[in-house]
């Protein structure tokens, strides 16, 4: 609907700038490896650190718009978003990983209130069988955002030097002590340009009204729940979160690590590595906007199972060759993983009405997989260093969940529906 146009504009610009912050944390814990001294393990925890605040914040957050509104909270986010990425300048001066970790949690629950807000609100915003490719496409700039992160941004932190105590040169001006400090420095620029763009959005939102939706027209109403956990007790709601937290655990699994993959394992230099780490997300890109496509003819369930099962399939690849055979595989997952996370989020909303805030919250939550399952893989592939791709059964497992949701979906529904 026209009357729509510039508020749908406003929030595909949330799915952009939360898919920068996310997806610049691959970058981070690459360099965090150099200027705090940690093995991939360790770094992994900068994965933990931000997605935890997904899993403490919701149910708060979700309570804050039942009693003000999606737009309400939408601002809170990007303003706090906003402060968490200026923390990057003391943070250069004290240079201690516990730091890091405490701002990454800040802007989390910046971008937490972000997502708990647009997802549901882009499905309640249009025609509800629209719902499913209306959230693909708002997606699709969360894309776009990850793919000008991994190819742009991260080349504004990655020097290419990877130097240890040992290795540096002993004619590196300022030596050790200087080396880490450009180290550091590099990664404010990123978080700079991140927190102004939170700002001026912030700024456009409290000039536009947003349109209020359908869970949001009896507000007032005192004696209605802030937050019901009666919903899990929907069959397919209850499933869509399970498999949220499988999807978004292997998907990050296979994001934060791919530097890791490439520099490390493979022996690939930073500038390369980048680049790939661009195409990877070229591919992200490409397969939302193809798969969003697809679903004017196919149904979402039925894409959903598909692109999982490619996914399954490309990880037994990894699993098997390792090495660059599994660089290329991984791109191809890239592809097949783009629709899978907006898709189980809108199937699992179906039919909620007024409990749809309290859905969304749950599902949001479920994005806590990625505080555990990348640092399992990552401890996988940090203690058998010769064998190191046999990590990748972890996010196998994770997509042949997704799979099962697919294919399960139309009689979850039903009895949702009973």
């Amino acid at each position: 609907m026209k009357k729509n146009t510039i508020p749908l504009i406003l929030i595909f610009c949330l799915f952009f700038l939360w898919a920068i912050s996310s997806n610049l944390l691959p970058t981070m814990i690459r360099q965090l490896m150099k200027t705090c001294e940690l093995n991939p393990f360790e770094a992994s925890f900068t994965e933990s650190a931000y997605w935890l605040a997904y899993f403490i914040c919701p149910i708060p957050i979700a309570m804050f718009m039942k009693r003000f509104s999606y737009r309400s909270g939408i601002i809170v986010g990007l303003l706090l978003a906003a402060a968490g990425g200026l923390l990057f300048f003391p943070a250069a001066m004290v240079k201690q990983y516990s730091v890091y970790l405490c701002i990454f949690f800040i802007i989390a629950t910046g971008m937490c209130f972000l997502e708990t807000a647009a997802n549901p609100y882009v499905t309640a915003l249009g025609d509800p069988e629209g719902a499913t490719r209306r959230l693909n496409l708002a997606q699709s700039f969360n894309g776009l955002g990850a793919f000008i992160a991994a190819m742009f941004l991260s080349k504004l932190v990655l020097s290419g030097q990877n130097y240890t105590r040992e290795t540096i040169p002993a004619d590196y001006a300022g030596g050790w002590d200087a080396y880490i400090q450009a180290e550091t420095d590099s990664m404010k620029m990123p978080y700079l340009i991140l927190a102004v763009i939170l700002i001026v959005v912030a700024v456009a939102l409290l000039i536009v009204n947003l349109p209020k939706v359908e869970d949001e027209s009896d507000e007032q109403d005192n004696n209605k729940k802030l937050i019901d956990f009666s919903t899990l007790r929907l069959p397919h709601l209850r499933w869509g979160v399970i498999a949220q937290f499988f999807y978004n655990g292997g998907q990050t699994a296979i994001n934060s690590l791919f530097l890791v993959y490439c520099c490390t394992y493979v022996g690939i230099d930073e500038s390369v590595a980048t680049t790939a780490f661009g195409f990877y997300m070229l591919a992200f890109l490409l397969g939302r906007w193809i798969g969003t496509m697809l679903m004017v003819k196919i149904a979402p369930e039925k894409l959903l199972q598909v692109y999982a099962v490619m996914n399954v399939l490309l990880c037994i690849v990894v699993i098997t060759f390792g090495g660059y055979v599994g660089l290329y595989a991984m791109i191809g997952i890239s592809f097949f993983m783009s629709i899978i996370y907006p898709t189980q989020f809108s199937l699992a909303l179906v039919g909620l009405g007024s409990k749809t805030k309290s859905g969304s919250a749950f599902l949001v939550m479920a994005i806590v997989g990625n505080a555990c399952v990348p640092q399992f893989t990552a401890y996988i592939m940090n203690s058998n260093e010769q064998l190191y791709h046999i990590a990748y059964i972890v996010p196998m497992v994770c997509f042949a969940v997704c799979a099962y949701y697919g294919y399960r979906y139309r009689s979850l529904k039903a009895s949702s529906m009973d």
